[in-house]
């Protein structure tokens, strides 16, 4: 379990699952004390709330399929940039089609023509550009120079360039490309934005099927061995897959959210909150072995839940929330599902858990058993002995941990959440760049009317050593020809009555790489040498640039932000600010290992994961440290230092283990599971997070609150406010003692006159 601790006179109250003394003692009952009437009014309307759930669960069930998912990362770029504003005018004037590269293996000039003609002829399918518009594929293999061709053909193997009526996206476009497969057969190797966003659409659906049901399945697993009843997981698994569709279905209210939005936030939610259904059914259960009838029992757990389950969620909440302070909203997007999530699990565990626990009482108490898990006492006290070699090796790490996790190589764009190793996108992409190496396509929007000027810009960007082609209407069209002679269908694609001409570039290179923004700098330098006010660049290159930079702006505020945010919560839950301090040390120093093993092993990280678990690992685990120091505070008030160590310990290491396993076991199904590069690598950073996170509480942690145990026994801002009222005093006797002074002396000087 997380964070469990009520707030009582500026420091935590023991709440850990144990049975506290006053709980213990005869006819006791919490229901004495002051409190609201909400929890008597929950247990009373159980029924309608009962109701009210299930009606929830059925409207989410049924509004789930229609949130719209986005996998084009282009589109949470701020309006402000470049290539955000020429999307945006190009999307106006010429739509944004959709793009694909294919080759053709083990065909003749001839039959790749044959080919391509059919091809075009797919319903969805614009143009296809190959080697057919320059040169004279009937004539005999003598007046053919090959060499001149081997962009587009080469060892038998033709490829072509693709673009689509709709967008990368559009159902039309994922149906000519399904359409296209069938005339190339086996023959047929597929790439581009266009293939790759289909794939992981068609692959997610698939994956996150699996991902749930091993997750749930492992979940269990963790929950049998922690709990004492062998139907309490099937109660747990209930209530947050409540929680979870009805997450899912409010999705509606934002319309559409992103791809990684989608896949992420349910087994998020599912480990991040699982903690408030256990916890609440260990409250129901102490109050029952002190002597309580069930209804009593059950209106004071919730009692309890009310303070501890809400003072538990901030710091996750909050985590969550600092993301939609990004400027690029994909952050938005997942901060609000995220926290949107946290509160739904919040108010199923508060108002309809307690009728589900009424329900399944009596198959509790059937179904007990003993526990599995030891008492952690050796453990307990092996760590203890060994807390100063943990604190000197830990200092030890911090530093250059620090420094290697901001030396890490990021990919930033669509190509860094492409489908990874094993699926059949990448395997084509291989076969691809083997026979002709990288096509990269961007498009220049410039001002139309001087077809003069056009045709030479676009000459000088021919001219560049790695571009491969240049397509534009001032090309196109003959000189001295008007352009009423040509097809709609090149002039609509090139053209447009508003003012714009759209200019198609393609390069060798990838969609994200240094080559590659060198050569989209490069073209932009020349594009604004004829066209200095209004022209665009746009493309995959000069996107991943423009997020690189906004992505990048963004992790300084959202990692100060979520900073902030959590030692504020802590700080008011404590009143204190040493202890937040002290509690976000360990979950700090394991987020700098985290992200610093990429760059120790020389991977290369996708920042965006790197920016989004940073928030949510120090949101969703930093509980484990609050915990231990609640812990620690109240057996400090019956125990020494040393054995208040040690007792916190083996109060803390089950509650830490059950979470952080379950938020481990998810991460690390992620990674495994998803073929999808942007998923299985934030899957892989929550789940190595979520290990350090727990090793490092439990380790580092002991030799914190000892060392720290005057400041935590005492509260430091009363120790402060007792220092300078002390002061005060000291200053006010001098200037009384001064006063005196003056006038003895006074009186002395009025004696010797008289």
């Amino acid at each position: 379990m997380k964070l469990q601790f009520l707030h009582k006179k500026g420091r935590g109250r023991r709440h850990d699952g144990e049975e506290n003394e006053q709980a213990d003692a005869p006819g006791y009952s919490p229901l004495k004390k002051e409190k609201t009437d909400l929890p008597g009014f929950i247990v009373k309307k159980r029924k309608a709330i009962e109701k009210a759930f299930l009606l929830a669960v059925l409207v989410s069930a049924v509004t789930a399929p229609f949130v719209e998912v986005n996998y084009d990362l282009t589109e949470y770029l701020p309006d402000t940039v470049q290539s955000r504003q020429g999307l945006n005018i190009m999307e106006d004037t010429f739509g944004y089609p959709g793009t694909a590269r294919v080759m053709i293996r083990d065909v003749t000039l001839f039959e790749a023509k044959a080919y391509k003609d059919r091809l075009e002829k797919v319903d969805g399918v614009d143009q296809i550009l190959w080697l057919d518009t320059g040169t004279n594929v009937f004539s005999g293999d003598g007046f053919i120079d090959y060499t001149s061709i081997d962009e587009y053909y080469k060892d038998n193997c033709a490829v072509m360039d693709v673009t689509f009526v709709e967008g990368d996206t559009s159902k039309r476009t994922s149906g000519a490309i399904d359409e296209m497969k069938k005339i190339t057969g086996d023959k047929g190797y597929y790439v581009g934005m266009a293939v790759q966003n289909k794939s992981v659409a068609e692959n997610l659906e698939k994956e996150m099927q699996m991902i749930l049901t091993i997750g749930v399945i492992m979940i269990f697993l963790v929950l049998c061995v922690t709990t004492n009843s062998w139907i309490e997981p099937f109660l747990y698994l209930l209530v947050m897959g409540v929680a979870v569709i009805i997450n899912k279905g409010t999705n509606i209210f934002l319309g559409e959210i992103s791809f990684l939005t989608d896949s992420v936030s349910a087994v998020l939610q599912l480990a991040v909150s699982m903690d408030y259904s256990i916890f609440l059914i260990h409250a129901f259960t102490r109050y029952k072995k002190a002597g309580m009838d069930q209804m009593d029992a059950l209106r004071a757990a919730i009692d309890e839940a009310l303070n501890s389950i809400f003072a538990s969620s901030l710091t996750t909440i909050v985590g969550f929330i600092v993301l939609v302070f990004m400027k690029f909203s994909i952050g938005f997007d997942m901060g609000i599902v995220l926290a949107k999530g946290i509160v739904c699990s919040l108010l199923t565990v508060v108002l309809f858990m307690p009728a589900m626990i009424l329900r399944m009482a009596g198959w509790m108490e059937k179904t007990a058993h003993g526990p599995f898990l030891p008492e952690f006492d050796r453990l307990s006290r092996g760590i203890f002995r060994i807390r100063y070699a943990v604190l000197i090796i830990v200092a030890l790490i911090a530093l250059p941990a620090y420094t290697a996790q901001g030396m890490n190589s990021y990919m930033y764009g669509n190509d860094a959440v492409g489908a990874g190793e094993g699926t059949e996108v990448y395997a084509d992409e291989q076969e691809i760049d083997k026979v002709f190496g990288r096509s990269n396509m961007m498009m220049a929007l410039v001002p139309s009317g001087d077809n003069v000027k056009e045709r030479e810009f676009a000459e000088a960007v021919s001219d560049l050593p790695y571009t491969k082609s240049v397509t534009s209407l001032s090309q196109t069209l003959p000189e001295g020809v008007p352009e009423s002679f040509l097809p709609e269908s090149i002039t609509g694609l090139l053209h447009d009555e508003s003012g714009w001409s759209r200019i198609l570039i393609y390069v060798r290179s990838k969609g994200e790489s240094e080559k590659a923004f060198r050569y989209s700098d490069e073209i932009q330098a020349i594009m604004k040498e004829y066209y200095p006010e209004e022209s665009y660049l746009v493309g995959a290159t000069p996107s991943t640039q423009d997020i690189k930079t906004t992505i990048t702006a963004d992790y300084s505020r959202v990692n100060t932000l979520s900073l902030i945010g959590v030692f504020v919560v802590v700080m008011f839950s404590f009143h204190s600010v040493i202890i937040p301090i002290i509690a976000m040390i360990p979950i700090e120093v394991a987020i700098f290992i985290n992200m610093a093993v990429p760059y120790i092993k020389g991977e290369t990280m996708i920042f965006m994961g790197y920016i989004i678990v940073s928030s949510i690992q120090l949101g969703a685990t930093v509980d484990y440290a609050i915990l231990t120091t609640n812990n620690y505070i109240a057996c400090r008030k019956t125990m020494e230092k040393r054995e208040a160590a040690v007792e916190t310990l083996k109060r803390s290491i089950p509650a830490i283990l059950t979470s952080g396993s379950i938020l481990t076991i998810v991460g690390y199904i992620l990674y495994h599971v998803s073929s999808i590069a942007a998923i299985g690598d934030m899957g892989h950073l929550i789940g190595r997070g979520a290990v350090l996170s727990m090793l490092l509480v439990c380790t580092l942690m002991p030799a914190l609150l000892v060392l720290g145990d005057r400041i935590l026994m005492n509260n430091e801002l009363e120790m402060f406010r007792q220092f300078l009222k002390k002061r005060r005093e000291r200053r006010q006797q001098k200037g009384k003692e001064l006063l005196a002074r003056v006038k003895g002396t006074d009186r002395e000087e009025d004696s010797h006159e008289e």
